[in-house]
């Protein structure tokens, strides 16, 4: 899901303030909990990410599988989530409609898969011998892997076309041209590309009934430069029922100098409205097609936590009941209606911050600059910690769906404390935690802190 998260982000276009992404109208300096108002239906969950290129050799063996369950059960672990669609576009089971990744020889394993047996009955039938509950992810907007060129966008020439085009400074620019961006990244709001990624997690579903869950990774865009491609701006068009005269600029521009800046047009906040409404649309289809397969399916999804910024993906997490534009410049009074929380069984966020309080971030200096995986600037916002970033997430949901808040352990570096601290906080401040990725834990020797975070 985030691996290499931070040599990624430094490479990252970067904009000039956190003010100019943000524009907020109202500060909300502290924001109540509502953790203590879970309804009964909502689950206490401690949930551990599995992700597949970095373990592949891992669990190509039966008895690694057993064992790694059987250390995460003891640690306090209640959910395994196992990557089987990676960014390549690949699948790790035998798929009829993508292919099937038989060996890895990129980031931190190199293995060739046994497929003379499946690797994911043998998760869900240990796991639940462990009493575990089992959900599949799978990365549905991205189909190769930039830092190796590989996947179905490198390897199948009738989909090339389905790679995003971003805007850049330099003019449009094919994703699979952006070798800092590990992520080959599509365009979300072709047809052809959701008809394709339908297909594939329902044939999941279909094929694998006693899975308990499937949660969805990067349902998004790249970023707010994309997409700006020619299919793009008719399906623009059609939602705004007119031409758009002068595109892109009517959308933004760069304003002419050093310092790359953008220019918001006229349709600015038009555009951002419809990029929701892409993502929302997409999934509540993707709820009610696995739901026909399977009424019983957990159905989740996983998205960054950093709301006032999310706008950048074409992304609204909140609650429908939620109404952004009364405290974002970038929302219209639209936006609030492709809102989908509504639609998910479970939801789990990436609270991805080194500091846990809010007190924590206040006592930062005011030069210091932390950067979103996108590349927008962030300051010294109470938002940007771990108790900050899961009060929000539990405030704009509204309680339609439990929240889940997740770390990526390599933020933590060798400070296992402030590790077990913010694991801390996300079961305190959410319905739970999720950790990301259980290689961190294995590769630091971390069980203990793992335990000591999910159980004192």
């Amino acid at each position: 899901m985030k691996n290499r998260f931070f040599a990624v982000i430094c490479g990252l276009l970067l904009f000039s303030t956190a003010g100019n992404a943000q524009k907020k109208k109202n500060s909300k300096a502290d924001r109540k909990t509502l953790a203590t108002e879970m309804p009964e239906a909502f689950k206490r969950r401690n949930i551990l990410w599995f992700d597949a290129t970095a373990n592949f050799k891992r669990f190509t063996y039966r008895d690694s599988i057993t064992y790694y369950l059987e250390r995460s059960k003891n640690a306090g672990v209640t959910d395994v989530v196992i990557d089987v669609k990676p960014i390549t576009g690949e699948v790790l089971y035998p798929s009829k409609i993508a292919p099937v990744m038989k060996e890895w020889s990129g980031e931190y394993e190199s293995g060739t898969k046994d497929l003379s047996w499946d690797m994911l009955t043998v998760f869900i039938e240990e796991g639940h011998r462990l009493g575990l509950t089992v959900h599949a992810s799978v990365n549905v907007f991205v189909a190769g892997h930039n830092y190796f060129d590989r996947g179905v966008v490198y390897e199948d020439a009738s989909k090339r076309h389905w790679e995003t085009i971003s805007y850049l400074p330099g003019g449009m620019t094919p994703i699979t041209e952006q070798k800092k961006k590990y992520s080959a990244m599509l365009n979300p709001a072709l047809r052809e590309v959701q008809l394709y990624e339908l297909a594939i997690i329902k044939e999941l579903v279909q094929m694998y009934p006693k899975l308990d869950g499937i949660i969805l990774d990067r349902v998004r865009y790249d970023a707010i430069e994309a997409d700006f491609s020619d299919a793009s701006r008719r399906l623009f068009e059609a939602y705004i029922g007119r031409k758009v005269t002068n595109f892109p600029a009517d959308i933004f521009s760069y304003a002419p100098g050093g310092e790359v800046k953008r220019v918001e047009g006229p349709l600015y906040k038009l555009w951002l409205e419809w990029r929701a409404k892409v993502i929302h649309d997409f999934i509540y289809e993707a709820r009610r097609e696995l739901k026909n397969i399977n009424p019983n399916i957990i159905f989740g999804d996983y998205t960054g936590a950093w709301y006032p910024l999310y706008y950048d993906v074409g992304v609204n997490w909140a609650s429908r009941e939620y109404d952004p534009s009364a405290d974002f410049d970038w929302a219209t009074p639209n936006y609030k209606n492709y809102g989908y929380a509504e639609a998910l069984d479970l939801y789990t966020t990436g609270v991805y911050y080194v500091e846990v309080e809010k007190k924590e971030a206040e006592k930062l200096s005011d030069d210091v600059v932390r950067k979103t995986e996108s590349g927008i600037k962030v300051g010294k916002e109470s938002w940007y910690t771990v108790e900050g970033a899961s009060e929000l997430a539990m405030e704009i949901t509204r309680r339609k769906t439990p929240v889940y808040a997740g770390l990526y352990v390599e933020q933590y570096k060798n400070d296992k404390e402030q590790f077990i601290k913010a694991l801390k906080m996300c079961r305190k401040k959410s319905d739970g935690s999720m950790i990301f990725d259980i290689v961190h834990i294995i590769n630091k020797g971390w069980w203990d802190a793992l335990e000591k975070g999910l159980k004192d």
